[in-house]
């Protein structure tokens, strides 16, 4: 865009963090225009939020970037903790699962923020989107015909805009949006990228130093030569220099500041929970951070943001595209604010010690069930819940079936006949071994997640005309 132009888009999205990029592929996919500014002039270039938890692997295969991240990702290492310079055993902090038939992604897996940004933004190239970098919101004004924001680099007007720009949201504050939050601990930490000497100290654990001088952590990121430091201070302000850096894995471990062959990120924070009071403001949303921010414990930070831009995009696209009514879009804030708020506990929960991580936070059980989407339930499912994957009976999986913008009518072990639609927006299958469905018809989102589930097609038309999906099209 040049400089002083005014640009005319479907959706602005604020931000190319791991929701905003996210969003921006969904649109993309769909023939959505969308046009992405970031304020910085490039990808962020931490780690920080380094763990992918199974449902959020779910959403990122959906998006045509599942193999990207199993190529540059790995799975959580095995806890190794130290005292004195001597190794006290291993622990494992994570709940670990072998892949089933209904949940391919069972263990906790890693891949450094910035490598899963990176590949996001890689994808949106590939389906002819892009990130416009060095371009900051100064303003926006809304009416009944959508939202003009001014840029650094000139306006945009946009019919939706997307506030996916952090914690400290500049979006968030100019819709007049407040957050209501707590410190979750008021110790400071620090977090850096780290290089060590190969002979130091080895990439199969997570190291874990204890001493008089504080908890330190090294955590080996897979598909890099980096490891992410943690350490807790019980007060002050952490020194983020490298110099700084390399005297505290010197004072708080048995290596040496020389061991500390490169410092390539720092940063420092306080641990703190809050939410936004809505996420939405007229034809603005707010996604990710800038909706509502986690203490790093239990990694559930990077993948509530994700799968908020996930429930958002398709809804995007059916009222931009598809004659679904504008109300489909009040359904966003309704579904992602309660399961944001019971993320945003778990995470205090699991940083002060009163839960341990185990399947709540893979978000595999999140669901709907009492959202305004939901209705009917057939089998051993009801509307609201995770579709599960399954066999196709034809040497496929429903995953595969599912991925794309779509939605699936799915029968299974049911011989109920379907609607004649001949449209794209709708794929209809069926199949008899899918266990984890029972038997019955069930409408799959394209979030992944069961919308309508019934014994037969009774009410499904007029659920889905709800969503712009007209059955009776032939």
């Amino acid at each position: 865009m040049e400089l002083n132009s005014v640009k005319e888009t479907d959706v602005l999205i604020v931000g190319a963090g791991p929701s905003g990029l996210t969003l921006a592929c969904d649109l993309a996919r769909r023939g959505v225009r969308a046009h992405v500014v970031e304020q910085a002039a490039s990808l962020f270039p931490g780690s920080r939020g380094k763990g992918i938890q199974p449902r959020t692997r779910e959403v990122l295969d959906d998006l045509g970037v599942g193999g990207a991240v199993r190529e540059h990702g790995g799975a959580a290492p095995v806890g190794m903790t130290w005292k004195d310079g001597e190794r006290q055993g291993a622990y494992d902090m994570f709940r670990r699962a072998g892949p089933t038939e209904a949940e391919p992604y069972g263990e906790p897996w890693m891949m450094p923020q910035w490598r899963t940004q990176e590949i996001l933004l890689a994808r949106l190239r590939e389906l002819g989107g892009d990130v416009l970098f060095s371009a900051a919101l100064t303003g926006l004004s809304q009416d009944g015909g959508g939202v003009t924001a001014r840029l650094t680099t000139g306006e945009v007007r946009a019919a939706y805009l997307v506030g996916a720009d952090g914690g400290r949201s500049t979006v968030r504050r100019a819709l007049g949006i407040t957050m209501t939050g707590e410190t979750v601990d008021p110790s400071p930490t620090l977090v850096a990228d780290v290089r060590i000497a190969e002979a130091a100290l080895d990439r199969v654990d997570w190291h874990i130093f204890l001493g008089e001088a504080g908890l330190l952590t090294l955590c080996p990121l897979p598909g890099t030569a980096d490891f992410q430091l943690v350490a807790r201070f019980e007060d002050g302000t952490p020194d983020t220099t490298p110099e700084g850096v390399r005297a505290l894995v010197a004072a708080r471990t048995h290596l040496s500041e020389d061991d500390v062959t490169e410092v390539r990120w720092s940063s420092d924070f306080r641990p703190r929970a809050a939410l936004a009071d809505r996420f939405r403001e007229g034809r603005a949303f707010l996604v990710g951070d800038a909706a509502h921010v986690h203490s790093p414990a239990g990694g559930q930070g990077l993948n509530t943001s994700v799968q908020d831009a996930y429930n958002l995009g398709w809804k995007l696209g059916q009222v931009l595209l598809h004659g679904a009514p504008a109300a489909l879009l009040e359904t966003y804030e309704q579904e992602r604010l309660p399961v944001a708020a019971e993320m945003l506990g778990l995470s205090t929960r699991i940083h002060r010690g009163e839960q341990e991580r185990g399947t709540a936070a893979q978000q595999l059980g999140l669901g709907y069930r009492e959202g305004p989407l939901a209705s009917g339930r057939a089998g051993l499912l009801e509307a609201g819940d995770r579709a599960p994957d399954g066999p196709t009976g034809e040497g496929g999986r429903l995953f595969d079936a599912f991925r794309g913008p779509h939605f699936t009518l799915l029968a299974v072990g049911t011989d109920a006949p379907l609607p004649a639609y001949t449209g794209e927006l709708l794929r209809t299958l069926r199949t008899e071994g899918a266990e984890a469905y029972g038997k019955g018809l069930f409408l799959v989102r394209p979030d992944g997640y069961v919308g309508w589930a019934g014994e037969d097609t009774s009410g499904l038309a007029e659920y889905a005309g709800r969503l712009g999906l007209d059955l009776n099209s032939a």
